[in-house]
C-alpha cells in the first residue's frame, strides 16, 4: 500500500458550503468526540466533479455503538454491514465504521465468505484499509473535516481527471465477492459518462452469469437504481453491450433476438421517456417501468395464444401470468406492483373500444392515465400504424366536457346491445 495523496484545501474544490449542513454537524460531532471523521464516496466524487450530490456518507473509526451514543437521532441497521443512520427529518446521514479485510476476522459473526461471495462483513479496520476495501477508485476519496483536505489512496483523483471507472483490486475477485458490483459499474459509467477501464470491459461479459446467484429481491432494487437515475437509455445500451441485460430480463432479451426490431425499439423508447420525465421532475412508477420492460414478452405470448384460437382477453390474461411467474425468478416484483402492471397491460385491450359507456367508465378508472401513457409509448415505438388514430382520439376526449365526450363516443351497436340483453335474460333464467 502506497502513501496517500493528500490535497490541501487550497488545491481542491470541495467546500463545506456545498455539503449538507446535517452532514457537517455529524462530522464535527465525531471529530469533537475524538474520532476520525471523513466525508466519503459519491458525495466527495460529485463535489470534485462540480456536481450537487443529494446523499452524503460519513466514514469514521468510531464503532456503530459509539456513534449511537453520540446521536439521540441515530438508528443502527444491517447485518451484512452494520451501519449507523443519523436522522434529521427526512434526511439520513449514513455513518460507517472503517472496514478492514474480511480475512482478518476474529469470529464467524464478523466475516463470512461462501463460494467466494462475501455474505457478512463487520470487520473493522483503519482508514487505509477502508479505502482499499471500496469498489471503485473514484468512490474511495475522503474529505477530512479536521483540516479540509482530500485524501486519495487508490488513484481516484487521476481517474476522475481521465473520466475512467476502475475497480480497486482484482476485478475478478471483487465481482465474485459481490456480483452486483457489475451493475454498479454500469450505473456509474452511465450516470457519470465515464469509460470503463479495459480490464472491466473484458471481464463483464465473462462474469455476467454470476448475477444468477443474487437474490431476486436484491436485483429488483438494483434494477430501479439502474433505470431511475436519469440515464436509463445509456444504462440499457451498456447492459446489452456487456451481456448483463439477459441476466435481469431473460424473456425480454429473447424477444430482441428475432428479426423484428420492435421489441428493442419499444424498450429503448420507454427508457428515453423515463429519462425525459426524470429530467423535468416527474415521478416514475416502478409498475409502469416493469410493465414496459416486460411488454415485448407479454405481447409476443399473447399473439401466440391468439394464433391458437384463444380469444384476446383470456390470451392476455394467461400471457401476463406466465411472464410474471417467470420474471420473479430473476427479479422479484412486489405484489403491490404486479396488479398495476396487469391492469396497464389489460387496458391495452380495452382502449380500442370507444362505445359511450365503456369510454366514459375507462376515463374514470384509477389506472386510465397509466394505460393511456402506455398506449402512446406503443405508438411511439412503431408497434402498429393504426395506433395513431386511437392515440389522437383518447388525447382529444380528455380535453372535452361531458357533452363533448358524448358527442365523440360511438353509440352502442344494436348487435352488441342485443348480446347484452340475451346475457341478462340468461342470468335471470339461471336465478
Amino acid at each position: 500500500m502506497t502513501d496517500p495523496l493528500i490535497i490541501p484545501r487550497a488545491e481542491h474544490g470541495v467546500s463545506r458550503k456545498a455539503i449538507s449542513p446535517n452532514a457537517v454537524k455529524v462530522l464535527y460531532r465525531l471529530k469533537d468526540a475524538g474520532f476520525a471523521a471523513y466525508l466519503v464516496g459519491g458525495g466527495v466524487r460529485d463535489l470534485l466533479l462540480g456536481g450537487h450530490p443529494k446523499d452524503f456518507d460519513v466514514a469514521t473509526d468510531a464503532h456503530p455503538d459509539e456513534v449511537y451514543k453520540l446521536f439521540r437521532n441515530c438508528r443502527l441497521i444491517g447485518r451484512r454491514f452494520r451501519l449507523a443512520h443519523v436522522h434529521f427529518g427526512r434526511e439520513i446521514i449514513e455513518v460507517a465504521t472503517f472496514r478492514g479485510h474480511h480475512d482478518q476476522a476474529e469470529g464467524e459473526n464478523e466475516s463470512r465468505v461462501e463460494n467466494g461471495m462475501l455474505v457478512r462483513d463487520n470487520v473493522y479496520g483503519t482508514l487505509v484499509e477502508d479505502a482499499w476495501r471500496r469498489d471503485f477508485t473514484i468512490n474511495a476519496l475522503y474529505y477530512n473535516i479536521a483540516d479540509f483536505s482530500v485524501v486519495d489512496y487508490t488513484g481516484g483523483l487521476q481517474d476522475l481527471q481521465t473520466r475512467t471507472l476502475r475497480m480497486i483490486g482484482d476485478p475478478e475477485v471483487r465481482f465474485q465477492e459481490d456480483p452486483v458490483r457489475m451493475l454498479r459499474a454500469i450505473r456509474f459509467a452511465a450516470k457519470l459518462d465515464f469509460r470503463l477501464a479495459n480490464e472491466l470491459t473484458e471481464l463483464l461479459p465473462q462474469q455476467a452469469h454470476l448475477l444468477d446467484v443474487i437474490s431476486s429481491a436484491r436485483l429488483f432494487d438494483e434494477v430501479l437504481k439502474l433505470f431511475l437515475s436519469g440515464h436509463a437509455e445509456k444504462t440499457f445500451d451498456l447492459l446489452l453491450r456487456y451481456g448483463l441485460f439477459q441476466h435481469l430480463f431473460a424473456q425480454t432479451a429473447d424477444a430482441f433476438s428475432g428479426e423484428d426490431t420492435y421489441a428493442e425499439r419499444f424498450v429503448r423508447q420507454a427508457m428515453r421517456n423515463t429519462d425525459a420525465r426524470i429530467q423535468v421532475g416527474k415521478p416514475i412508477n416502478p409498475a409502469f417501468l416493469y410493465a414496459a420492460l416486460l411488454w415485448p414478452s407479454v405481447h409476443w405470448h399473447t399473439t401466440q395464444l391468439q394464433n391458437t384460437g384463444m380469444p384476446p382477453m383470456p390470451a392476455m390474461t394467461q400471457a401476463c401470468r406466465e411472464v410474471l411467474d417467470q420474471q420473479i425468478s430473476q427479479t422479484a416484483i412486489p405484489k403491490r406492483f404486479r396488479l398495476p402492471m396487469k391492469e396497464i397491460w389489460m387496458m391495452q385491450l380495452r382502449l380500442p373500444h370507444r362505445e359511450c359507456r365503456r369510454s366514459l367508465r375507462l376515463l374514470e378508472t384509477p389506472r386510465f392515465r397509466a394505460g393511456y401513457d402506455f398506449l402512446l409509448l406503443r405508438h411511439q415505438a412503431g408497434e402498429d400504424e393504426t395506433l395513431a388514430e386511437l392515440c389522437d382520439w383518447w388525447t382529444e376526449i380528455q380535453t372535452k366536457d361531458e357533452a363533448g365526450r358524448l358527442a365523440m363516443c360511438r353509440p352502442i351497436s344494436p348487435q352488441a346491445s342485443g348480446k347484452k340483453r340475451r346475457r341478462r335474460k340468461a342470468k335471470v333464467k339461471k336465478a
